[in-house]
């Protein structure tokens, strides 16, 4: 017998041993089936062994994630293993129910490429288990789309009525119309310049440029959404494919923070809550986890600008300052982004921005344009709800609604800050247009940019979450400011508005020198007519938005896409040679919604961020992980 040879151990007779030795070579066969049931534990990737002995954690369906938590590694290297989505059909197609065997897409099952050792993809569809990768220690979560799908009040692309037996109307032709520019404008980039961030029609080739630090593929992602409720289900697959193949984050160039977090992260979020396809979710968490070096300032309040080689933030010059529309456009994003990793870092950076944002004294509660993030002090006393400052009032209004109405924080902060708005910045011209000018200081400017005509559908939007006795009130001066808007275009050879128009001098809603007279595709103005539309069904909104598409079709369309123009007020004008992506993400969508039905991407349901990427309302009761309560 074995036990002969150990040492100690002789037996009393040929079948036993004395109670001492029974003792003993108990306590040593207890102690060996501990240690070594106990290196289960201490293995790497024990997760996967304790699930053969632990009894799995209850799931709380929906916008919510399961953690299993043993240790908490730096952010930038909690990489969740994920569990992928069942697929959504492609566009068009009916929910799925149960299957055996998971979705295949055209081609079979797709292989996401790794793109560097942070960026290695699960090749799984559907059912399949969750990926690990080296490095992942201790940290597995699950995010269940199907449970979040079942909440939503509406289908995602609406009660779509049989087309083949839908009558031929007005609306439905001027819907397919903008359907057909959208798909002239992708198959263009397509030929031209795909996988370039964006397509200059007059050369026929494509643009890098230096905002998106090396990331490329820009109109790609931007694109992704605007072609899934469109149902151009061909176009989709093209885009989610190089998406898989080509969408790399291996970069090391310096980036916006602002842009690639509306522009990319916003459109792999939208993609994924549209579709379950779980690259969407993958890329837009490993691409958040890259962004956050940038709020490692003194106050926590980011750079405008992310170094990807050093991930470090940067100076764009000794003491510069970082931007309030862009510090202040994150808040959607961020919270999405805990929600689908289960890394409250995302949630706790875009908090603390609030944070700093209460305490610090806003002059005549205004919100200046610049704010150091050093000192967290502002800068300059700068105020505009146009560039440098428009999001920002955007994204509090929008974080209420898309907390399902309980981020009292971000409610009382948007009417507070709408209420010194209308006390310093609101005004109405001789000719009877209501304007939002620009405050210096305490002296005004008295123009309003393009950008700021978002406005008119951002106060439609909080009209009804406002005191009772406000609410008329802020829908009318909606209509009055996005009235203002369409006179910038109305008073333009083109019928397309400047880039910024005045008051004054006895000229009203125009540009007043040529820098100022250009076009390149924005959207602001058709989202307020969208926003407008759905708040009152007035038919002049459709009216107007149906003579942006006759503009954009007689002055911006090239032969290889649409491109900007030099001069608004030139019946023959020069053209920018630059599509921008943001034509595809937002104008284009703005105006398919304008003559849709309402159901569409409904407002119950969904929130755009900045760049028009539709982003969930919590429905949740039992969410509070990311959302906030306050």
């Amino acid at each position: 017998m074995l036990m002969r040879k150990v040492p100690g151990f002789v037996p009393a007779s040929p079948w036993g041993l004395r109670l001492p030795q029974k003792f003993l070579f108990l306590l040593f066969l207890s102690g060996l089936v501990t240690l070594c049931f106990g290196a289960l534990f201490l293995l790497p990737h024990s997760s996967r062994l304790k699930r053969l002995f632990l009894a799995p954690r209850t799931q709380q369906p929906g916008l919510e994630v399961v953690a299993e938590i043993t240790g908490h590694a730096p952010a930038h290297e909690q990489e969740p293993p994920p569990n992928p989505a069942p697929a959504v059909p492609a566009p068009g197609e009916d929910a799925p129910s149960s299957r055996a065997s998971p979705r295949r897409t055209k081609g079979g099952l797709r292989r996401t490429r790794p793109t560097g050792p942070r960026e290695e993809a699960t090749a799984a569809r559907g059912n399949s288990i969750p990926a690990s990768r080296p490095g992942d220690e201790g940290v597995s979560f699950r995010f269940d789309f199907n449970a979040f799908r079942s909440r939503l009040r509406h289908p995602v692309l609406g009660m779509r009525a049989d087309e083949s037996q839908e009558p031929q109307s007005r609306v439905r032709a001027q819907r397919e119309k903008v359907k057909e520019m959208m798909q002239f404008a992708w198959q263009s980039y397509k030929r031209y310049a795909m996988g370039k961030n964006e397509l200059r029609p007059l050369t026929k080739d494509g643009y890098e440029g230096n905002m998106f630090g090396g990331l490329s593929g820009a109109t790609v992602i931007d694109s992704l959404d605007t072609l899934y409720l469109m149902e151009l289900k061909e176009e989709f697959q093209e885009a989610k494919a190089w998406v898989e193949e080509n969408f790399h984050l291996n970069v090391s160039g310096e980036a916006s923070l602002f842009e690639v977090n509306i522009r990319y992260i916003g459109g792999l979020l939208s993609a994924f809550y549209l579709t379950g396809e779980e690259v969407f979710r993958i890329k837009a968490i490993r691409l958040g986890e890259k962004l956050l070096p940038a709020f490692n300032t003194p106050t926590g309040i980011p750079k405008g600008v992310v170094s990807f080689k050093s991930g470090s933030w940067g100076w764009a010059t000794a003491g510069s300052s970082s931007i309030l529309a862009e510090f202040g456009s994150l808040h959607l994003e961020f919270l999405h982004l805990t929600e689908l990793s289960g890394n409250q870092v995302f949630a706790e950076k875009v908090r603390n921005i609030r944070k700093v944002l209460r305490k610090i004294e806003k002059p005549f509660g205004l919100y200046p344009n610049f704010l150091s993030p050093v000192s967290g002090n502002w800068v300059q006393h700068h105020v505009s709800v146009g560039g440098l400052g428009d999001s920002f009032y955007e994204y509090l209004i929008k974080s209420w609604l898309m907390s399902g109405k309980t981020d009292m924080e971000a409610k009382n902060m948007y009417y507070e800050a709408l209420e010194a708005i209308e006390t310093y910045l609101l005004n109405v011209s001789p000719g009877g247009l209501t304007y939002i000018a620009e405050w210096r200081g305490g002296i005004l400017d008295h123009k309003m940019g393009h950008l700021a005509c978002f406005s008119g559908g951002m106060i439609a939007l909080g009209a009804e979450d406002a005191k009772e006795e406000k609410r008329a009130h802020y829908r009318e001066l909606a209509a009055q400011i996005t009235k203002t808007c369409h006179e910038s275009y109305a008073r333009s050879d083109t019928k397309l508005g400047p880039e910024a128009f005045w008051f004054n001098s006895g000229r009203e809603a125009v540009a007043t020198q040529l820098s100022e007279s250009y076009y390149i595709l924005r959207p602001e103005v058709v989202e307020s007519y969208m926003y407008l539309w759905r708040q009152t069904h007035n038919p002049i909104y459709r009216e107007w938005g149906w003579e942006v598409v006759l503009a954009l079709e007689k002055y911006c369309r090239t032969e290889a896409g649409f491109s900007g123009i030099q001069d608004v007020y030139s019946s023959t004008p020069s053209h920018d040679n630059k599509q921008q992506s943001f034509f595809l993400a937002e104008t284009l969508k703005y105006l398919y919604l304008l003559f849709s039905e309402d159901d569409l991407l409904s407002l119950e349901d969904w929130v755009f961020n900045t760049e028009a990427h539709p982003l969930p309302v919590n429905h949740s009761d039992s969410s509070g992980r990311a959302w906030g309560r306050h």
